[in-house]
């Protein structure tokens, strides 16, 4: 007999584990895998955990690695154990925290806590905190860290290596160093394998590149993830209009935007929010719903209303209203997969209003070459199964027309929402679905009333 085992990672097997240890009641045990544990791997552990266990984890978690776990959490468990967390516990788990990451936790800390922390701070470290407070969270300034090494291109290789060695270490990631002029303008940054490699004796502007990326601190976070992508880019510095070095984004930083917008793009279809948890109470999870679930009732009432003034023709051809669904459910397929790739490419920055002629042209064209072939196969069924052929061309026909349909709402609607500043992955797929029943349903009944009664 054939067996199947689920092969675990160190990381999985380490978790499942700890989930055994609290099941049986091994606290001791359960607290020396916490501690030995990365701050990430608790966060996820955290988040897959019901709320009593998660209370029990959380005591588990050594403080002065509290603020890194934070961070690392989603929004919703995150804010339920800072609210149950003391003003002093909340200050001391940011000490020795990178900037950036602090700045994404200030921001959902209680206003004393808040006022208390930058009181802790030296002026220094303020004013830098500050700086990276000053953007939006979801823009490069918003991303970046302010803890960056940069020279002057005057200076030798060998003074450069002497510095970093009487520093004794660098910032996380640090694969680059910048150059600056003596008014603390960007003029390139000199990678570390170059430093290594260089004449002592030669200055380290000689090895400067030019053409290192710079990145405005204004723009979102999704153009910097594309410009890491396609340079395969570690670090980036960021500068303003006036050339400033102001930090440097790391790609760290990168990767978390990533998986946000992934989760972003998979909740929202379903009309969730991006970090919802998925242990939250009843009452929470019910309320985050009851809009979504509201609006797809209104467009099921749109939909219905569409069949209600052909209710003589399904009395008198049954046959219709067992046809009704395949030629929603086809539509509503074939629309669902255009829509998917066209908020993917607007995610991607691959599609624009520019190139949207050619798509729509393109998609139209798989619409009816599918449309086509399946109507074909639903015609033979009909045939089969109810004996005639005119219901078989309707039938047909019906999916032709909406196949079609579900071809031009699929690449309308996402680039029509993007313009007006509507999140296309929260709201095409309602748009969509409403788009094919009515059309489905109105083109199949409309073609019975003119043809069989």
């Amino acid at each position: 007999m054939d067996t199947t085992t689920d092969i675990l990672s160190p990381k999985q097997t380490r978790l499942a584990l700890l989930r055994r240890a609290l099941g049986q009641g091994a606290l001791r045990s359960a607290q020396r895998m916490v501690t030995a544990m990365h701050p990430a791997e608790v966060a996820q552990l955290l988040e897959s955990l019901p709320p009593a266990q998660r209370d029990v984890v959380w005591e588990f978690v050594e403080p002065e690695a509290e603020g890194e776990v934070l961070v690392e959490l989603s929004d919703p468990v995150r804010n339920d154990l800072i609210s149950e967390m003391e003003p002093d516990e909340l200050v001391a788990a940011t000490e020795g925290m990178q900037v950036d990451d602090l700045a994404d936790l200030v921001a959902e800390l209680p206003e004393t806590v808040t006022q208390q922390l930058l009181k802790s701070m030296d002026h220094a470290d303020r004013e830098r905190l500050n700086r990276v407070l000053a953007w939006p969270e979801d823009s490069a300034g918003g991303l970046m860290n302010t803890d960056t090494i940069s020279l002057r291109a005057d200076v030798s290789v060998e003074v450069v290596l002497r510095y970093l060695r009487m520093r004794g270490e660098l910032p996380k990631r640090t694969d680059s160093l910048f150059i600056v002029d003596s008014r603390n303008r960007y003029l390139g940054a000199v990678p570390l394998t170059h430093l290594l490699t260089a004449d002592p004796e030669s200055d380290v502007g000689a090895a400067m590149d030019a053409e290192a990326p710079r990145i405005a601190p204004a723009i979102p976070a999704s153009e910097v993830t594309q410009l890491f992508r396609d340079r395969d880019l570690v670090s980036a510095a960021v500068v303003d209009d006036e050339g400033q070095l102001l930090g440097r984004i790391t790609v760290d930083d990168v990767v978390d935007v990533i998986s946000e917008e992934a989760a972003h793009s998979v909740l929202s279809m379903a009309g969730l929010h991006d970090e919802e948890d998925i242990f939250a109470g009843v009452a929470a999870s019910t309320q985050r719903r009851l809009v979504w679930l509201g609006i797809n009732l209104l467009t099921a009432f749109l939909a219905s209303s569409v069949v209600r003034p052909f209710e003589g023709t399904i009395q008198r051809v049954t046959a219709l209203a067992t046809l009704m669904p395949i030629v929603a459910s086809m539509g509503g397929i074939a629309g669902t997969q255009t829509v998917t790739l066209i908020v993917r490419g607007l995610a991607l920055g691959q599609v624009q209003w520019a190139n949207a002629r050619w798509l729509l042209f393109k998609e139209i064209a798989v619409g009816a070459t599918n449309g086509l072939i399946w109507a074909l196969v639903v015609g033979a069924a009909t045939v089969s199964w109810f004996g005639t052929w005119k219901i078989a061309v309707i039938i047909a026909a019906a999916m032709m027309v909406n196949l079609l349909a579900a071809a031009i709402v699929g690449v309308t609607v996402p680039l029509t929402l993007r313009r007006l500043r509507i999140d296309p992955a929260l709201a095409a797929g309602v748009i969509l679905t409403t788009f094919t029943d009515c059309i489905g349903f109105a083109t199949l009944l409309g073609l019975g009333t003119l043809f069989l009664l």
